[in-house]
Protein backbone atom coordinates (compact mmCIF):
# COMPACT_ATOMS: atom_id res chain seq x y z
CA UNK A 1 0.00 0.00 0.00
CA UNK A 2 0.99 3.82 -0.99
CA UNK A 3 2.49 5.27 2.40
CA UNK A 4 0.44 9.42 1.70
CA UNK A 5 2.21 12.23 3.06
CA UNK A 6 0.36 15.05 4.49
CA UNK A 7 2.81 17.59 5.45
CA UNK A 8 1.45 21.33 7.37
CA UNK A 9 4.45 23.62 7.69
CA UNK A 10 5.07 27.04 8.86
CA UNK A 11 1.98 28.25 9.53
CA UNK A 12 1.13 31.48 10.56
CA UNK A 13 -2.11 33.17 11.56
CA UNK A 14 -3.08 36.51 13.41
CA UNK A 15 -6.71 37.84 14.25
CA UNK A 16 -6.14 41.70 14.63
CA UNK A 17 -3.32 42.26 17.27
CA UNK A 18 -3.07 38.84 18.50
CA UNK A 19 -0.76 35.87 17.67
CA UNK A 20 -3.47 32.82 17.00
CA UNK A 21 -1.02 30.36 15.42
CA UNK A 22 2.82 30.22 15.41
CA UNK A 23 4.85 29.02 12.87
CA UNK A 24 3.19 25.27 13.14
CA UNK A 25 4.40 21.87 11.75
CA UNK A 26 2.97 18.57 11.45
CA UNK A 27 2.97 15.52 9.31
CA UNK A 28 0.37 13.07 8.62
CA UNK A 29 0.77 9.99 7.20
CA UNK A 30 -1.39 7.23 5.82
CA UNK A 31 -1.79 4.83 8.94
CA UNK A 32 -1.77 7.99 11.39
CA UNK A 33 -4.36 8.71 14.09
CA UNK A 34 -3.51 12.13 15.15
CA UNK A 35 -5.20 13.54 18.64
CA UNK A 36 -5.41 17.29 18.17
CA UNK A 37 -5.74 18.60 21.48
CA UNK A 38 -5.45 22.05 23.36
CA UNK A 39 -7.96 24.12 25.79
CA UNK A 40 -10.82 26.87 24.04
CA UNK A 41 -8.90 29.47 21.71
CA UNK A 42 -5.55 27.34 21.12
CA UNK A 43 -6.09 27.75 17.36
CA UNK A 44 -7.65 23.62 16.63
CA UNK A 45 -10.32 24.45 14.52
CA UNK A 46 -8.53 27.44 12.37
CA UNK A 47 -5.59 25.23 11.88
CA UNK A 48 -7.66 22.50 10.48
CA UNK A 49 -9.99 25.35 8.52
CA UNK A 50 -6.62 26.86 7.22
CA UNK A 51 -5.38 23.29 6.25
CA UNK A 52 -8.38 22.88 4.30
CA UNK A 53 -8.67 26.41 2.90
CA UNK A 54 -11.22 28.05 4.01
CA UNK A 55 -9.52 30.33 6.63
CA UNK A 56 -7.36 32.60 5.32
CA UNK A 57 -3.44 32.49 6.93
CA UNK A 58 -0.85 35.46 6.67
CA UNK A 59 1.74 32.11 5.84
CA UNK A 60 0.86 28.13 5.28
CA UNK A 61 2.75 25.83 2.83
CA UNK A 62 0.63 22.69 2.84
CA UNK A 63 2.18 19.76 0.96
CA UNK A 64 0.84 16.06 -0.23
CA UNK A 65 3.34 14.23 -1.43
CA UNK A 66 5.78 16.62 -1.42
CA UNK A 67 3.31 19.01 -3.66
CA UNK A 68 2.56 22.22 -2.41
CA UNK A 69 -1.09 22.63 -2.73
CA UNK A 70 -2.47 25.41 -0.86
CA UNK A 71 -5.44 26.14 -2.56
CA UNK A 72 -8.95 24.25 -1.51
CA UNK A 73 -9.64 23.27 -4.87
CA UNK A 74 -6.39 21.83 -5.30
CA UNK A 75 -6.92 19.94 -2.04
CA UNK A 76 -10.10 18.49 -2.52
CA UNK A 77 -8.91 15.27 -3.62
CA UNK A 78 -6.52 14.56 -1.45
CA UNK A 79 -8.37 15.88 2.15
CA UNK A 80 -12.02 15.38 3.29
CA UNK A 81 -13.22 17.87 6.41
CA UNK A 82 -15.92 17.69 8.80
CA UNK A 83 -16.86 20.90 10.06
CA UNK A 84 -18.29 21.38 13.63
CA UNK A 85 -21.84 22.03 11.80
CA UNK A 86 -23.72 19.61 9.69
CA UNK A 87 -23.41 19.64 5.80
CA UNK A 88 -25.86 17.90 5.01
CA UNK A 89 -29.14 19.49 4.01
CA UNK A 90 -31.82 18.83 5.95
CA UNK A 91 -34.19 18.21 3.28
CA UNK A 92 -32.55 14.91 1.79
CA UNK A 93 -33.38 11.68 2.15
CA UNK A 94 -30.81 9.60 4.10
CA UNK A 95 -30.29 7.22 0.33
CA UNK A 96 -29.84 10.50 -1.14
CA UNK A 97 -27.28 11.77 0.90
CA UNK A 98 -25.35 8.54 0.54
CA UNK A 99 -25.87 7.97 -3.39
CA UNK A 100 -24.30 11.42 -3.75
CA UNK A 101 -21.44 11.01 -1.90
CA UNK A 102 -20.51 7.43 -2.73
CA UNK A 103 -19.36 5.75 -5.88
CA UNK A 104 -22.20 3.46 -6.85
CA UNK A 105 -19.94 0.28 -5.90
CA UNK A 106 -19.38 1.07 -2.39
CA UNK A 107 -22.54 2.12 -1.72
CA UNK A 108 -24.13 -1.68 -0.77
CA UNK A 109 -20.77 -2.10 1.91
CA UNK A 110 -22.00 1.25 3.15
CA UNK A 111 -25.40 -0.02 4.36
CA UNK A 112 -24.36 -3.21 5.96
CA UNK A 113 -23.63 -1.10 9.11
CA UNK A 114 -27.12 -1.85 10.97
CA UNK A 115 -27.21 2.13 12.74
CA UNK A 116 -27.40 3.11 8.79
CA UNK A 117 -29.52 0.52 7.57
CA UNK A 118 -32.12 1.43 10.28
CA UNK A 119 -31.61 5.07 9.07
CA UNK A 120 -32.00 4.61 5.08
CA UNK A 121 -35.83 4.83 4.77
CA UNK A 122 -35.49 8.49 6.82
CA UNK A 123 -34.86 11.85 5.76
CA UNK A 124 -32.06 14.31 7.08
CA UNK A 125 -34.52 16.76 9.02
CA UNK A 126 -35.83 13.15 10.83
CA UNK A 127 -32.55 12.05 12.16
CA UNK A 128 -31.59 12.50 15.56
CA UNK A 129 -28.28 15.20 15.88
CA UNK A 130 -26.07 11.90 16.99
CA UNK A 131 -27.50 10.20 14.15
CA UNK A 132 -26.77 12.78 11.42
CA UNK A 133 -23.48 12.97 13.11
CA UNK A 134 -22.73 9.52 12.66
CA UNK A 135 -24.01 9.93 9.36
CA UNK A 136 -21.52 12.63 8.46
CA UNK A 137 -18.50 10.92 9.91
CA UNK A 138 -19.09 7.63 7.79
CA UNK A 139 -19.92 9.52 4.46
CA UNK A 140 -16.55 11.67 5.13
CA UNK A 141 -14.47 8.11 6.09
CA UNK A 142 -15.66 6.21 3.39
CA UNK A 143 -15.00 8.75 0.67
CA UNK A 144 -11.52 8.72 -1.49
CA UNK A 145 -9.81 10.91 -0.11
CA UNK A 146 -5.84 10.69 1.00
CA UNK A 147 -6.30 12.49 4.43
CA UNK A 148 -9.26 13.55 6.86
CA UNK A 149 -9.77 16.26 9.34
CA UNK A 150 -12.74 16.05 11.94
CA UNK A 151 -13.32 18.71 14.29
CA UNK A 152 -15.27 17.94 16.94
CA UNK A 153 -16.79 14.25 15.77
CA UNK A 154 -18.17 12.95 18.84
CA UNK A 155 -20.01 15.88 19.32
CA UNK A 156 -23.75 14.93 20.27
CA UNK A 157 -22.97 10.93 19.86
CA UNK A 158 -24.12 8.70 22.42
CA UNK A 159 -21.43 6.17 24.26
CA UNK A 160 -22.48 3.64 21.73
CA UNK A 161 -21.61 5.90 18.38
CA UNK A 162 -18.85 7.21 19.66
CA UNK A 163 -17.46 3.72 20.31
CA UNK A 164 -18.30 2.89 16.76
CA UNK A 165 -16.77 6.20 15.75
CA UNK A 166 -13.75 5.02 17.12
CA UNK A 167 -13.88 1.39 15.03
CA UNK A 168 -14.70 3.48 12.17
CA UNK A 169 -11.61 5.75 12.49
CA UNK A 170 -9.06 3.04 13.36
CA UNK A 171 -10.70 0.63 10.40
CA UNK A 172 -10.08 4.12 7.66
CA UNK A 173 -6.17 4.80 9.08
CA UNK A 174 -5.73 1.81 7.66
CA UNK A 175 -6.04 3.45 3.96
CA UNK A 176 -5.96 7.57 5.40
CA UNK A 177 -4.21 9.88 7.49
CA UNK A 178 -6.74 11.01 10.21
CA UNK A 179 -6.30 14.04 12.34
CA UNK A 180 -9.14 14.42 15.00
CA UNK A 181 -9.59 17.75 17.51
CA UNK A 182 -12.74 17.23 20.03
CA UNK A 183 -13.15 18.30 23.96
CA UNK A 184 -13.54 14.51 24.34
CA UNK A 185 -10.25 13.75 24.82
CA UNK A 186 -10.64 10.43 26.61
CA UNK A 187 -12.18 9.48 23.23
CA UNK A 188 -9.19 11.20 21.23
CA UNK A 189 -6.67 9.10 23.47
CA UNK A 190 -8.75 5.42 22.82
CA UNK A 191 -7.72 5.99 18.83
CA UNK A 192 -4.53 8.54 18.27
CA UNK A 193 -1.44 6.74 17.41
CA UNK A 194 -0.03 10.58 17.87
CA UNK A 195 -0.66 13.36 20.27
CA UNK A 196 -0.17 16.81 19.62
CA UNK A 197 -1.07 19.91 22.13
CA UNK A 198 -1.47 23.03 20.87
CA UNK A 199 -0.60 25.80 23.56
CA UNK A 200 -0.21 29.44 22.91
CA UNK A 201 -0.05 29.47 19.05
CA UNK A 202 2.40 26.66 19.33
CA UNK A 203 2.59 22.92 18.76
CA UNK A 204 4.24 20.61 21.03
CA UNK A 205 4.68 16.73 19.79
CA UNK A 206 4.21 14.33 22.97
CA UNK A 207 5.65 11.16 23.67
CA UNK A 208 3.15 9.69 25.38
CA UNK A 209 -0.22 10.88 27.26
CA UNK A 210 1.38 11.96 30.49
CA UNK A 211 2.72 14.85 28.69
CA UNK A 212 -0.83 16.30 28.88
CA UNK A 213 -0.46 16.50 32.53
CA UNK A 214 3.06 17.80 32.54
CA UNK A 215 1.98 20.61 30.26
CA UNK A 216 -0.32 21.86 32.54
CA UNK A 217 -3.86 20.35 29.48
CA UNK A 218 -4.96 17.68 31.91
CA UNK A 219 -4.96 17.58 35.55
CA UNK A 220 -3.46 14.31 38.04
CA UNK A 221 -6.33 11.78 37.87
CA UNK A 222 -7.73 13.13 34.43
CA UNK A 223 -6.26 10.38 32.69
Amino acid sequence: MKINTLEIDSVQKRFDEKSVLTDVYLKCETGDIIGLLGRNGSGKSTLLKIVFGIQNADQKFIRVNGIIKNKTSELLQDISYLHQDNFIPSNFSVKKAISLSLKKENVAAFYADEMIKSLRDKYIKQLSGGELRYLEIKLILSNSSKFVLLDEPYNGLSPVMAEKTNELIVENSQRKGIIITDHNYEKVIQVATKLILMKEGKVHHLRDKTELIEKGYLSEGML
